[in-house]
């Protein structure tokens, strides 16, 4: 049995298991996360479960869209993905062999005599759990052809104590938990039976999940006890359940915090997979003060002991400001793809990825590039915003006249030399560079917002700037 302490008597076995109901949400990714670094960090093996038993609901494109998100991330499993809609008639024989060590018993209650029970249970204010009625009585008792459930015994007294990995010691009094259903009348496995099969089928020793699961460990630890004793080898996994993550308001977190799928992030906010990556795992792990972690020292360091037991809260300022980080180390080359789609027009990927450098100073997302690098592709005459034509009226027109001369002039178009130019025609002139420099941004961008004007000027080319000068000047 794997020990508490998150090391195992053989390898570390761990799995993410999303619904397919729904896209890959934040909170999901990071529990993908936790459990893979985890994994990673122990040379074990990190598995994937796709829990599609809610055959209504589940989708194709929502399966696609988990695992295009977890491929995203640089999430990657050892093993093709378990599908749990496939492993209904190995979950019902579990049940049957439940029921067979008298682990677990036909139920015959009808729809009609439960909601009678809840109803006098709500009336006398008393917690909603079945009741028990055919645990202890003879099948034979019920009519002839009757539909059954198949319901786990639990124990009705004392209490079960699990030691968790991130929550600690946990106690809840076994008469809390009633005797569930684990075969519906249809046949078909639960939930609460299908997880821990597949668990036990997959070999996982560290079930790493939201701590709105915890109460599921108490209801699921009585069938893999009760197939111990039948089977033997049925070890229980060390759980730990980690906090849920809040809004930056301290409350559940929801669409207007960021509790979006992961493909959100990417293809509408242009957040980068590595800065996704460094955020999750800092949203509720934590390695003294360090903000900017890598994949590779994620893996070396993650452990559950630096999981607080706290809820985390969501900050996309912060995302955004460790999106800018990973932007600025970010390969040119690599920017200059995922910038391209988002510009206007026929683009110059080399040319782009040139201009990197300067574009991605103070950027923090994709888009933001994208909109900065807009004047490099434009074509002539050049769209002008409402402040960038303010700049150019005749006053504005009249210098850019006497600059366009001044840098035809000028044999070496260089940051270096351009400067001097034009820094020497503003003294000439009796300016400030500013005067100089903001009708110029305006001609050469229609913008008022650019990277620095030497830098535009280079990157545009000689007869390129040259001929938007002279197409706003007087």
């Amino acid at each position: 049995m794997a020990s508490e302490s998150g090391k195992s008597s053989g390898a570390v076995v761990t799995r993410f298991a999303p619904s397919p109901t729904g896209f890959l949400h934040i909170g999901g990714a990071r529990t993908a996360l936790f459990n893979w670094l985890y994994a990673r960090h122990h040379g074990g093996k990190a598995l994937l479960r796709i829990e599609d038993t809610d055959r209504k609901r589940s989708t194709e494109e929502a399966i696609d869209a988990i695992l295009d998100g977890l491929n995203w991330l640089g999430l990657d499993y050892d093993e093709e993905p378990t599908f749990q809609s496939e492993r209904a008639e190995r979950h019902a024989e579990v049940a049957r062999k439940l029921l067979e060590a008298g682990q677990a018993y036909k139920c015959f209650a009808t729809p009609e005599e439960l909601e009678e029970m809840r109803a006098q249970q709500r009336a006398n204010k008393q917690p909603m759990r079945y009741d028990g009625r055919w645990r202890d009585r003879d099948p034979s008792e019920a009519p002839e052809g009757a539909r059954y459930t198949i319901r786990i015994k639990t124990p009705q007294a004392g209490e079960t104590t699990i030691q968790d990995a991130v929550q600690g010691k946990v106690s809840v009094k076994n008469e809390e938990v009633d005797d569930y259903i684990i075969l519906r009348a249809d046949g078909t496995p639960t939930y609460m039976l299908a997880v821990v099969v597949d668990d036990h089928d997959m070999g996982v020793t560290h079930v790493i999940r939201g701590d709105d699961h915890l109460n599921n460990a108490f209801r699921q630890l009585p069938i893999y006890r009760a197939m111990d004793e039948i089977e033997g080898d049925w070890p229980e996994p060390v759980y730990a359940h980690i906090p849920l993550i809040h809004g930056s308001d301290g409350a559940k977190l929801s669409k207007r915090h960021g509790a979006l799928g992961v493909e959100t992030y990417r293809d509408e906010m242009g957040i980068l997979p590595e800065a996704l990556f460094n955020y999750l795992l800092r949203l509720g792990w934590g390695h003294g003060d360090r903000e900017e972690i890598t994949c590779e020292e994620a893996i070396e360091l993650f452990d559950l002991s630096g999981v607080g037991k706290s809820a985390s809260r969501f900050d996309l300022k912060k995302l955004e400001n460790l999106n800018g980080f990973y932007i600025r180390e970010a390969d040119d080359a690599r920017l200059a793809e995922l910038v391209a789609p988002h510009i206007a027009g026929e683009v110059d990927k080399d040319l782009l990825a040139e201009a990197m450098p300067v574009l991605k100073i103070r950027a923090k997302n994709i888009f933001e590039i994208a909109e900065g690098a807009g004047f490099l592709f434009a074509k002539r005459p050049l769209e002008m915003t409402e402040k960038a034509a303010q700049l150019l009226d005749d006053e504005g027109r009249a210098r850019l006249s006497i600059i366009a001369d001044a840098l035809r002039r000028e044999n070496d178009w260089t940051i270096e030399a351009l400067e001097v130019t034009t820094k020497a025609l503003a003294e000439e002139l009796g300016l400030g560079l500013g005067k100089l420099a903001q009708p110029m941004r305006a001609a050469l961008t229609g913008t008022t917002t650019s990277p620095g004007i030497f830098d535009v000027l280079v990157l545009l080319g000689r007869e390129e700037a040259l001929a938007r000068l002279d197409a706003q000047a007087a």
